[in-house]
């Protein structure tokens, strides 16, 4: 694991944990383990570590999020249904004062229209979805950017 100043915080929220088994046809089949291990191969290429996490509490992500200025230069995230709901999640976000990726499997803006709201967003330096598992190498390649660029 590279240092706090070169290690991604990459979190994932409810129901992402079912990746392989849930709605293979929206979201792949890939399972979460997989698209970990493929961030792991990524950021080894980059110079950057990964601290990866997956909480259906939102809570939990919440502590997270708060705690990431301890251990971690940048965040990932992938909130799964809290992208569309929480207040909580974006306020951490924003107090954590970090550069913020937000990530999605699919493509939010092509699903339910309640989908094409996120909180996240709002805290997110940019945002990327519809490339399913590879949208969160696309991710690292921009933190890892951010971060270089200091």
């Amino acid at each position: 694991m590279a240092d706090m100043v070169n290690t991604v915080l990459i979190l994932n929220g409810p129901n992402l944990n079912m990746l392989g088994t849930r709605e293979p046809e929206i979201y792949g089949s890939q399972t979460l383990a997989d698209i970990e291990a493929l961030c792991a191969g990524q950021a080894e290429g980059l110079g950057v570590g990964i601290d990866f996490r997956q909480s259906n509490a939102e809570g939990e992500l919440v502590d997270w999020i708060q705690g990431a200025p301890d251990c971690a230069a940048a965040i990932i995230i992938n909130a799964g249904a809290y992208t569309h709901t929480s207040v909580a999640l974006l306020d951490a976000l924003r107090t954590a004062n970090l550069p913020v990726i937000e990530v999605h499997l699919s493509n939010i803006f092509q699903r339910e229209k309640f989908r094409h709201e996120s909180y996240i967003s709002q805290a997110a330096a940019g945002v990327i979805c519809g490339f399913g598992a590879h949208g969160y190498e696309m991710a690292l390649q921009a933190a890892a950017r951010i971060l270089a660029d200091g």
